[in-house]
């Protein structure tokens, strides 16, 4: 199933008005937070709040994450308990770095019994998780381990390694490629990390411009404010959508049944491009579904 994934808005699991607000959000997807928008001393009740949120079901169509805490701190087995209970769509995990931190939450998440639509998510914010992102990747063969995708952590990958977060990203662009040709080569998703100077609505579209040409199937957020100009550049625009469509049509003409390059609207235009086009369409069908 092609599922849109433009914009994924954080929303602190401690802040009950957050999570009635977000109800009505126009996002594709919310990400209820256990991790760093919860103080230590409340990570219980947050807890609490995204179950008892969850079990109203009030998202309609929207992607549920649930994000635990990392693996190297003592909340992250109840976080995963509630979570199995809960049922989201999935669990976003901080700080994979090894196919063992996999297979930890998945044997956990078998252990809990939670259902085996639940997704694992990655975040990839570490040096280790880059340096292993192919080996990473792969394990999402094994159904065990759940995984559905990465979500890339420019800031924990920049407090780790000291590389500066620099406008256009320039710094980070060897480490974005690296991971998403990991990601595309064994079939899954990829998200981009937050914007964190929603002030600075020029600098966000420019930034989501770059995930977009350069990959990434959406964008995590972490304000309400940005999620209309998100959603808007990851769609796909109606010219392109168009021309997905005129080139589909084409390849099912009868005369173009065997053929593997055809001429269209003066260019050449192969097979590939007709596997491109579906994937335009069935995005962009996804997104009309979304009513958003």
């Amino acid at each position: 199933m092609t599922r849109p994934r433009r914009s994924l808005l954080f929303m602190p699991g401690s802040n009950a008005r957050a999570l009635e607000k977000a109800r009505n959000l126009p996002a594709d997807g919310l990400i209820l937070d256990l991790e760093d928008s919860v103080a230590p001393d409340a990570k219980a009740k947050a807890r609490e709040q995204i179950a008892q949120t969850l079990k109203l079901k009030p998202f309609g169509k929207r992607e549920i994450l649930i994000r635990i805490n990392a693996l190297d701190t003592p909340y992250w087995r109840e976080d995963i308990a509630m979570a199995a209970q809960a049922r989201p769509d999935g669990i976003l995990v901080p700080k994979i770095s090894s196919v063992d931190d996999l297979n930890s939450v998945g044997s956990r998440l078998a252990e809990a019994g939670a259902e085996s639509s639940l997704a694992v998510w990655a975040m990839i914010e570490t040096a280790r998780a880059v340096l292993h992102a192919d080996e990473l990747a792969a394990a999402a063969r094994d159904p065990k381990t759940r995984l559905a995708g990465f979500v890339f952590g420019p800031n924990d990958i920049s407090r780790e390694t000291r590389i500066k977060m620099l406008p256009g990203r320039s710094t980070m662009i060897p480490m974005i490629t690296h991971c998403m040709l990991a990601a595309r080569a064994h079939g899954i998703e990829m998200l981009d990390g937050p914007y964190s100077d929603f002030s600075n609505v020029e600098g966000f579209a420019a930034e989501c411009r770059q995930a977009r040409d350069l990959g990434f199937d959406g964008k995590t957020l972490i304000h309400p404010s940005q999620i209309e100009a998100c959603n808007a550049i990851f769609t796909p625009p109606a010219e392109e959508v168009a021309q997905a469509r005129r080139i589909i049509a084409a390849f099912e003409l009868p005369e173009n049944a065997g053929r593997g390059a055809i001429s269209l609207d003066g260019q050449m235009v192969e097979r590939l491009h007709a596997e491109m086009a579906k994937r335009t369409i069935a995005i962009a069908d996804a997104i009309a579904a979304m009513g958003n």
